[in-house]
């Protein structure tokens, strides 16, 4: 039994030319000639509504349609349908009813790309690949998202933003249930089950299951960080990581604490404020008792075991274990005082406990309303 095969793909561009159910049947208004004409002459009289020309007939019964699509759609209800001749593609099975239609689809099998771009050379697939690139040269963005605002090239693009807004996740992992907004992500992390990472460092041995991580990857040794601040001039290898570092510019902080209101410039921040509400220590130093909430915080307890001080002042050549520390020291050499007493004109280069107990006595006094000579 004949079954039509549509090829398709959620993140592929197909061409509405290309491969779509009987797309090709025979146009056959140059065989039905005057007698169709005659036919339309004898309806116009008859009356004075505007008759549209019957020029699309089944090849089957000769059924007369005034549009391809209601061809279509006649050969796809009607039990001749199942008469059509099939097309099957060796490599891969599937059924085309039309001929032209497998002759395309064999170019997913070839690699062959016979569009080429005039002003660029690249080359696609399909036409309708070729004319969605032609807007990248032209700046046409007709596509406009009803939500926000945000313009795109192509449908396609505008149908998968549009997801974001909807929350629409049509794609599910058949595995564990995940679903997914796009196809493509979708095939990503089916990695995640197979354990496949078929994406190999040339520099060294790591591999990785997705092509964007090798890529984030390749900038450790190239050292590339095209991403510039434009406010302080810092740069960075990824776009994400200058988006974050904007907040400190910006102060902006979108992540909340439910149980405390307190707010966050980092996700990661977050995460590792709660274990302050929970009061778990997941990260324990190997020797000796100790536990932490923050791998951050095991990492400069470690320090102090194996007395390592990577940390070195320009100025005076001593060490610290944390950066923060020397940071504190340097304003030994600057001379800055940024810390001021709220109870006396006394500044201090440090924030600390130390700084508001140097005199005991004095302080107490000073809380007393007590004058000190």
């Amino acid at each position: 039994m004949f079954q039509p095969t549509e090829v398709s793909d959620d993140d592929d561009d197909g061409d509405g030319d290309d491969v779509n159910l009987d797309s090709e049947l025979p146009n056959s208004g140059s065989e039905i000639g005057d007698k169709n004409n005659d036919w339309n002459e004898s309806r116009s009289f008859q009356s004075e509504v505007k008759t549209v020309n019957k020029s699309f007939s089944c090849p089957e019964c000769g059924k007369l349609f005034p549009h391809k699509r209601s061809l279509q759609k006649h050969v796809r209800v009607t039990s001749h349908s199942k008469d059509l001749k099939s097309f099957r593609c060796d490599d891969c099975g599937k059924i085309f009813s039309v001929k032209s239609q497998l002759n395309k689809h064999m170019r997913v099998h070839t690699g062959q790309k016979p569009f080429a771009c005039e002003i660029c050379g690249k080359s696609f697939r399909w036409k309708g690949n070729l004319r969605g690139h032609m807007k990248v040269h032209t700046g046409q963005k007709p596509f406009a998202c009803e939500f926000c605002g945000k313009i795109f090239r192509l449908k396609r693009d505008l149908n998968k933003h549009i997801r974001v807004h909807t929350g629409q996740k049509p794609f599910v992992c058949e595995l564990c249930g995940k679903r997914f907004s796009r196809k493509s992500t979708l095939n990503d992390h089916m990695s995640v089950h197979t354990g496949e990472k078929p994406f190999a460092c040339e520099l060294c041995a790591q591999r990785f299951c997705l092509k964007s991580r090798l890529n984030i990857h390749l900038k450790r040794h190239t050292g590339q960080k095209p991403f510039v601040c434009e406010l302080c001039g810092k740069s960075f290898g990824l776009k994400g990581d200058l988006n974050k570092h904007k907040r400190a510019h910006t102060g902006q902080k979108p992540f909340v604490c439910e149980l405390c209101g307190k707010r966050f410039s980092f996700k990661s921040t977050l995460n590792s404020h709660m274990t302050v509400h929970t009061g778990q220590k997941p990260f324990a130093c190997e020797l000796c008792a100790q536990s932490f909430c923050l791998k951050s915080r095991l990492n400069i307890h470690l320090k102090r075991h194996t007395g390592q001080k990577p940390f070195v002042c320009e100025l005076c050549g001593k060490r610290f274990s944390r950066k923060s520390t020397l940071n504190d020291h340097m304003s030994i050499h600057t001379g800055e005082k940024p810390f001021a007493c709220e109870l006396c004109a006394q500044r201090f280069c440090l924030n600390t406990p130390v700084s508001v107990s140097v005199q005991p006595s004095k302080l107490s006094l000073s809380l007393l309303g007590v004058g000190v000579a």
